[in-house]
């Protein structure tokens, strides 16, 4: 399993906004790319942030296809939530593989 994870810190007066775009946006465009096997939005409550921290973790079992995502897709996407809440926000993304215990 990959989760490619999205950070974003935004500001508390666009949190009803964020979710909402989030939610019934750009989630759904994420998904609709065909990367992703299922998505998930998680409200980071520790440790607290100056402004509200949201993960958007989005999973997939094939590296190739994050790849693709990454370089056909996520670029164009960004570049709409940037001029949606230009100045309101920091984000930062990280990729994580699930290590199986022995």
């Amino acid at each position: 399993m990959i989760i490619y994870n999205v950070t974003t810190i935004i500001e508390p007066s666009i949190q009803a906004q964020y979710l909402t775009f989030m939610q019934q946006e750009h989630m759904p465009l994420v998904m609709a790319t065909g990367a992703f096997t299922s998505s998930n939005l998680f409200l980071l409550t520790e440790p607290e942030n100056e402004g509200i921290t949201y993960c958007a973790q989005y999973i997939t079992d094939d590296e190739q296809k994050l790849i693709a995502y990454r370089a056909q897709h996520s670029p164009q996407l960004q570049v709409h939530f940037q001029e949606k809440f230009e100045g309101k926000y920091v984000a930062f993304r990280s990729v994580l593989h699930l290590v199986k215990p022995i």
